[in-house]
């Protein structure tokens, strides 16, 4: 079985080493695809499908934590970033947006293979429903789509990536300081009010059930059955 892997990397004797090594190693079954910057790696992204994704951190133009929350809006494929930056609080806003596993720089191209592998016979053994549902509402995590009572809603990605979130932590209030992380990213300077805004699109989108989706006073918002 091939695979298809996006390694992200700045640094290009890194990119070279593992691409020598993964060559080498995996006989031809392993297609790396790499990019110098975040930029790059963002529109392979958004336009083309991998096995997993390796990314550095601190990446020029877009960083890895940008990217990985990019990826966790459309896809349930491995992260695992390759960084030096390992203190605690990086680590947890890792795991948080939702990547697999971390090697910490420097390691060996041997570790990271081994690594490699056992995230992708991770992943193919992996049974993942392909679609959440609450009340009404339902969204399916391959085609990415959202319906209502078995119908197609047509929503922007900023809406469904917030129904996304909602649907996933559905009976939890969440607070609008963690929305705009989660789907705005933590370096948005904008106000809090753009989550009001697009929660009423998004409840406008979804008709009578826009109604599942609660105002918590003083605190955020609340997906119910």
């Amino acid at each position: 079985m091939s695979y298809r892997i996006l390694l992200v990397e700045d640094d290009k004797q890194i990119r070279e080493v593992i691409e020598d090594y993964f060559s080498e190693k995996s006989d031809g079954e392993i297609a790396l695809v790499t990019a110098a910057d975040g930029e790059e790696g963002l529109e392979l992204i958004r336009f083309e499908e991998f096995d997993l994704v390796m990314l550095d951190i601190m990446l020029p133009h877009v960083d890895g934590f940008t990217l990985c929350r990019e990826i966790r809006r459309k896809s349930i494929v491995p992260v695992l970033f390759l960084t030096a930056k390992a203190t605690e609080a990086d680590l947890l806003h890792g795991y948080e947006l939702g990547c697999d596993d971390y090697m910490i720089k420097p390691f060996s191209p041997a570790e990271l293979y081994a690594k490699v592998n056992a995230l992708l016979k991770r992943a193919k053994g992996m049974v993942i429903s392909k679609e959440i549902v609450c009340g009404r509402i339902s969204i399916n995590l391959v085609t990415f789509e959202a319906t209502v009572d078995g119908k197609t809603v047509e929503l922007a990605p900023k809406e469904f990536a917030l129904l996304k979130y909602l649907i996933e932590h559905k009976n939890c209030v969440a607070d609008r300081d963690t929305l705009l992380d989660r789907i705005w990213g933590y370096d948005f300077f904008g106000s809090d009010r753009v989550v009001d805004n697009h929660i009423k699109k998004l409840r406008k989108a979804l008709g009578e059930a826009g109604g599942q989706i609660k105002t918590v006073i003083s605190q955020g918002y609340k997906l119910t059955e």
